[in-house]
């Protein structure tokens, strides 16, 4: 997929850029609405600016957000096709193998601009279903999420990345965690922090934040922090911690459940940028985390006492 802009986005977004220059705010400020009534967003940084689609305020019928409507299902499982077909397929491969038979569940593919024939993968995948959500343009992570999981019939929704591999029935004891009423969000993998600001993988059971590799999240608490993640978080890293923070923070409970039959191969959204592309994102992130949540040691559940007026603001390994 190209990276370049439609031109009269293009245009804007250098128009916006001169009068930035000049600190003239109220035509950068003009413009900036301009840009959103065309569907985009313009992001501003160090290197200059760009833009990028948004998930449309009108989007088109098969698109609409479900999540005023009551659950006619016990989950859906989203994800996200944009790179790397192959790991999709693989996915795919493994969920058909694995039915979790008792369940009345969906899989929802969100078709973010895929680099790929999704449809030539998805045919390729024998006895497995799917319902496809396209975006023709390349959403950031946060927003592509949102598209499916807004768009989720089940009672929980299941966000999984394509880096994992089903070897068994993983959903039905994922959902089992949800039993209890209290818990909002739950996965295979979880942190916990001692000062909200270095994480480190916990053990099964109550944690301070699920990893989005998988991370489930009842229908309720989906509604309650406003349908996802914050669409700023374009680049996956800590946006879990977030949604985690503010799931918690709405009078839910994180759960790490015990392992369960998924096999972790490369992360792509990982592996695939150069070192300090990757710090910089990541960084980014995790200030917008400490932005939200960084004064909220009373969601910690094993806080530590402080250091000093301020602790090092470290993220997770």
């Amino acid at each position: 997929m190209s990276d370049r802009l439609p031109p009269e986005v293009q245009a804007l977004l250098d128009q916006r850029s001169a009068a930035r220059h000049v600190q003239d705010w109220t035509t950068a400020d003009a413009l900036r609405d301009q840009l959103g009534e065309l569907g985009w967003e313009p992001i501003d940084g160090p290197r200059g600016s760009w833009a990028r689609p948004r998930l449309p305020a009108s989007p088109a019928p098969e698109l609409v957000p479900l999540l005023d409507q009551p659950a006619t299902l016990a989950a859906s499982v989203v994800l996200i096709g944009d790179e790397h077909g192959d790991d999709l397929a693989r996915f795919l491969a493994g969920m058909a193998a694995h039915q979790p038979i008792p369940l009345d569940w969906e899989l929802l593919i969100v078709g973010n601009a895929p680099s790929y024939d999704l449809d030539l993968v998805l045919s390729a995948a024998a006895g497995q279903a799917a319902t496809v959500l396209p975006s023709p343009e390349r959403l950031g992570w946060a927003d592509a999420a949102n598209l499916g999981l807004r768009r989720a019939l089940g009672a929980v929704a299941v966000l999984v990345d394509t880096s994992l591999e089903p070897t068994g029935d993983w959903l039905t004891p994922l959902l089992a965690a949800f039993d209890d009423a209290t818990v909002g969000i739950a996965g295979p993998w979880g942190v916990n922090s001692a000062n909200g600001r270095e994480f480190a993988e916990a053990p099964p059971g109550e944690v301070d934040a699920v990893e989005a590799y998988c991370l489930a999240i009842r229908r309720d608490a989906l509604r309650a922090v406003g349908g996802g993640f914050d669409h700023r978080f374009r680049f996956y890293r800590n946006a879990d911690l977030d949604l985690s923070f503010a799931v918690r923070a709405a009078g839910w409970r994180a759960i790490r459940s015990q392992p369960l039959p998924l096999v972790r191969h490369e992360h792509r959204g990982y592996g695939s940028l150069p070192d300090d592309e990757r710090e910089r994102l990541s960084r980014r992130n995790f200030y917008r985390f400490l932005k939200h949540w960084g004064d909220r040691r009373d969601l910690l559940l094993h806080p530590a006492p402080r250091r000093g007026p301020h602790d090092a603001h470290d993220e997770r390994d």
